[in-house]
């Protein structure tokens, strides 16, 4: 029987937080709503764990009753009325899950070419739609992949920790077939793909009924699917709410600085990308910058905009500047520029190149070292949560929300 609340003594949530991924650990530090013993994060929630260090104040969750939660879901718009504001409008009316917590922070570290194949990854029955038993499934290989990174301890936290994230007793025995010896680390994007071959989705398939009967429904599926669940979701919508979605977090990062105005400074610009990476010392990067670009031109939205859809093609860009580096060529702004078109297709402005090589440009030589480049970057692509200086932002986006 599923306990209908959550014991929200501090010294028993820091006990259970012992027995957490990181990730996990972060989802309930910013999770604020409880149904039937499961945790949920409010869209409010979701934009303030990609975009703050902290929640604004320590959590303790809120139960809401079936009538609370049903009329939440009543109010969630169909996919086809999504927008670039979609969570900002829902704000602290809806209920995102663990899983789907995961889903949403894989969509946002990926380029455009790669929401066609999340699509198909989910559409197992090759008919260009995914209904909802076929969403499902990413509940079950995310929940594996969760068992397998578990800390090891008392079994009775790791079920009542499991409980919290899924709402349900999960067995210890696999639904998934093993990979063997998986030692490697893998993100839960490479543990999607590598999972849905056509012979395991023939096995959850099968548990997909049950897997939904023990689910409650959830605003992400009530706007995919519809109120009653019979709805199928098409790429074209599908295609809409990823790129709306990374659309929106990127507002909500530009704004924070812009103050109205339709442009960043160069040296916000520096902030926002040097505040998400483990870098230490800052201050010198940014007094590189200041030094070398006198006059602030200024950084506009589609500028900002366009890095980041380049920042989700990392890795093919890491590759064309080891071409680069192979052929003993020194990478300069032109060099850059061509690159990130060529590995990409992003086509930078010759003012964003020159901004990012006077942020990263240390010896002022207008070369670009691009493996300190790319090592800062995939901190800032992973939005890191190790820098204190996040706290800065956070008021600023709750400000975005009053």
């Amino acid at each position: 029987v599923l306990p209908t609340t959550i014991n929200k003594n501090r010294s028993d949530f820091e006990d259970l937080h012992l027995y957490a991924t990181p990730r996990e650990q972060r989802f309930r530090r910013f999770a604020s709503l409880e149904f039937e013993g499961q945790l949920y994060m409010t869209p409010y929630d979701f934009i303030q764990a990609v975009t703050s260090d902290e929640p604004k104040h320590a959590r303790k969750w809120r139960s809401l009753s079936k009538q609370e939660l049903n009329q939440i879901l009543m109010e969630t718009p169909p996919v086809w009325k999504g927008s670039s504001k979609l969570f900002r409008n829902l704000n602290e009316k809806g209920v995102i899950s663990y899983t789907e917590y995961l889903f949403l922070l894989c969509i946002l570290t990926k380029p455009h070419a790669g929401f066609r194949i999340a699509f198909n990854m989910f559409d197992t029955d090759g008919n260009e739609m995914v209904d909802k038993k076929e969403f499902l499934v990413l509940q079950e290989i995310f929940r594996k992949k969760n068992e397998k990174r578990e800390k090891r301890g008392d079994e009775e936290k790791r079920a009542m920790l499991r409980l919290q994230l899924y709402g349900y007793h999960t067995s210890t025995n696999s639904v998934l077939k093993t990979e063997g010896e998986d030692l490697v680390p893998r993100s839960y994007w490479d543990t999607l793909r590598r999972s849905t071959s056509q012979a395991l989705f023939s096995d959850l398939a099968e548990r997909a009924d049950d897997i939904s009967s023990s689910l409650s429904d959830t605003t992400l599926l009530v706007h995919f699917f519809g109120k009653k669940g019979k709805a199928e979701l098409n790429f074209e919508d599908f295609y809409r709410f990823m790129d709306n979605l990374q659309t929106e977090v990127l507002e909500i990062e530009f704004l924070s600085y812009s103050n109205g105005m339709n442009t960043i400074s160069e040296e916000d610009f520096a902030h926002i990308l040097l505040r998400y990476t483990n870098v230490e010392n800052t201050s010198s990067y940014l007094e590189n910058m200041r030094g070398s670009i006198p006059e602030e031109k200024g950084i506009t939205f589609e500028e900002f905009r366009s890095f980041f859809q380049f920042l989700n093609n990392l890795e093919d860009f890491t590759i064309a500047m080891q071409m680069y580096n192979f052929a003993s060529r020194s990478i300069g702004q032109d060099e850059f520029k061509r690159a990130v078109y060529v590995a990409t297709g992003v086509k930078l402005s010759p003012h964003l190149v020159n901004t990012v090589f006077k942020i990263f440009d240390v010896d002022r030589d207008d070369q670009l070292s691009y493996k300190e480049f790319i090592g800062i970057m995939k901190d800032r692509l992973n939005r890191g949560v190790h820098n204190d200086s996040w706290k800065e932002l956070q008021k600023k986006v709750i400000l975005i929300f009053k």
